[in-house]
C-alpha cells in the first residue's frame, strides 16, 4: 500500500500544528504548503503538495503535487496534477485531478466540470459521480449514483445503484447491491456486468439517518472516530518528522537502548503529573489552575502515547532487517501501521489495555529523562542514566 492512501486530506488534526482561529495561516516546508483555519478559501499556486484544513474549506487554483484536504465542508475546486485526498462532512469535487483520487464523507460528490486522470475511490452515505474517470471506480455508499464515463473497471458496494443518462462503463462492472438489478446496455453490456450478492446486514439500517447531524449512528461513529483519530497521529507524526527530526530520534533511541529505565521513568513522570493536582489545589490559590494541569496529563499522555508506538514500531522494523535510515514517509507508514495494530489490539480484554499503558509509559519516560536533562541543564537533550554530563570524566 502507498503511504499517501493512509493520508486521505491528512489535516483533520492539522490544527494542532496551525492555530485555528478566524484567520487562515498559511506556511511552507520543504516546498510543500500547509494552510489552515476555521473557513479557508484559499487559491493557490503551489509546485509540490498541498495539505488544507479547516472548518469550511475551499481550495482553488492549482497544486504541483499532491492535495488533502478536509473540513467539515470540503471544496476542492482546484487543478492537482498529481493524487487528491479528501475528508469531511460533504465532499464536492469540481477541479480536475491529474491521477488518482480518494474521497470520503457523509455526502461525496464529483461534479461535471471535474475529471479525474486516474482511479477514483469514493466512500459515504451519498455519492454521485458525473465528472468523468480515465481510470477506475471504487464506490461504497448507501445510495450511489453514476453520471459519467467510467473508462476503466467500476465496482460498486451500495444499497441502491442508480445510473444516469451519461453514465456509461467501458470496462466491467462488478456490483453489490441489496437486489440484482438490470444494467442499462448503453451503461455496460452485459457480458461485462457482474453481479456479486452481499449478507448487507443492518449496515445501511446504522447509516440511514447519517444525514441527520450531529446525532450519528453506532457503527457510523465508531467507523469516523477510528478514521478521524488514526489521522491525528499521522498528521502528529508527520509534523514531529518533518520539523524535529533530530529530537524525535534522540527520544525514540532513549526509549530503546533501555526499555525498563523507560518505563520507570515514565512512572516518575506520571505520578508527578497526576501528584501535582492535588498539591496545586491544597495551595487554595493554584484552584484555578488545575483544569490547565488535567489539560497538560491529556497532551502529555497523547503525545507519550504516539512516542511510545513510534518507538517499539520503529524497533521491530530494524529487528526485522528493515533499513537504517528509511525515508520520512517510510518511517511515517511504520507509525500508521503501529496505531492501526494498537487499536485493533483494543479489542482484546486487557491486553489492548495493558498494550496502551505500557507505551504511555514507555513514552513518557523520554520526556521525563528529557526534562530532567534541561531542568540540571546536561548539554544532551536526552541525560545519561547516571545523570552525569557525557563529557564528565
Amino acid at each position: 500500500m502507498n503511504l499517501r492512501t493512509l493520508l486521505p486530506a491528512v489535516a483533520l488534526a492539522l490544527s494542532s500544528a496551525l492555530p485555528i482561529s478566524a484567520e487562515t495561516v498559511t506556511t511552507e516546508n520543504g516546498g510543500d504548503t500547509f494552510t489552515a483555519g476555521e473557513t479557508v478559501i484559499r487559491t493557490l499556486d503551489a509546485d509540490r503538495d498541498v495539505f488544507a484544513a479547516g472548518r469550511s474549506t475551499t481550495v482553488l487554483g492549482r497544486a504541483g503535487g499532491d492535495m488533502h484536504a478536509s473540513g467539515f465542508d470540503v471544496k476542492m475546486d482546484a487543478d492537482v496534477t498529481e493524487d487528491a485526498y479528501a475528508a469531511g462532512a460533504t465532499v464536492t469535487v469540481t477541479g480536475e485531478v491529474g491521477q488518482d483520487l480518494s474521497a470520503a464523507g457523509f455526502t461525496v460528490r464529483l461534479e461535471a466540470s471535474g475529471k479525474v486522470g486516474g482511479n477514483a475511490r469514493l466512500m459515504g452515505a451519498t455519492v454521485s459521480v458525473e465528472a468523468p474517470i480515465e481510470g477506475a471506480l471504487s464506490a461504497t455508499g448507501r445510495d450511489v449514483y453514476l453520471n459519467a464515463p467510467v473508462s476503466g473497471d467500476a465496482r460498486v458496494f451500495a444499497r441502491t445503484l442508480r445510473f444516469g443518462p451519461e453514465a456509461r462503463i467501458d470496462g466491467r462492472l462488478t456490483y453489490s447491491t441489496e437486489e440484482e438489478m438490470s444494467v442499462p446496455e448503453r451503461v455496460a453490456a452485459a457480458d461485462r456486468v457482474r453481479f456479486e450478492p452481499a449478507d448487507f446486514g443492518k449496515v445501511w439500517d446504522e447509516f440511514e439517518d447519517v444525514r441527520d447531524m450531529p446525532i450519528l449512528p453506532t457503527f457510523a461513529s465508531m467507523f469516523f472516530g477510528f478514521l478521524v483519530t488514526l489521522l491525528f497521529f499521522i498528521v502528529l507524526g508527520a509534523i514531529a518528522l518533518s520539523f524535529f527530526p533530530k529530537r524525535l530520534e534522540t527520544l525514540r533511541t532513549s526509549i530503546t537502548t533501555a526499555f525498563g529505565e523507560s518505563a520507570l521513568l515514565g512512572v516518575v513522570g506520571l505520578s508527578l503529573l497526576f501528584g501535582a493536582i492535588p498539591v496545586t489545589a491544597m495551595t487554595i490559590i493554584g484552584l484555578p489552575f488545575v483544569p490547565i494541569l488535567v489539560l497538560c496529563i491529556i497532551v502529555a499522555w497523547t503525545l507519550a502515547y504516539a512516542l511510545g508506538a513510534y518507538a517499539v514500531a520503529t524497533h521491530l522494523w530494524f529487528g526485522l532487517g528493515g533499513e537504517a535510515n528509511p525515508a520520512k514517509s517510510i518511517q511515517l507508514l511504520i507509525f500508521a501501521f503501529a496505531i492501526v495494530t494498537i487499536a485493533l489490539l483494543n479489542f482484546i480484554p486487557f491486553v489492548g489495555w495493558v498494550a496502551n499503558y505500557t507505551l504511555v509509559l514507555f513514552g513518557l519516560g523520554a520526556m521525563t529523562r528529557a526534562l530532567f536533562g534541561m531542568v540540571i541543564h546536561a548539554p544532551s537533550a536526552v541525560l545519561d542514566v547516571d545523570m552525569k554530563s557525557p563529557n564528565a570524566e
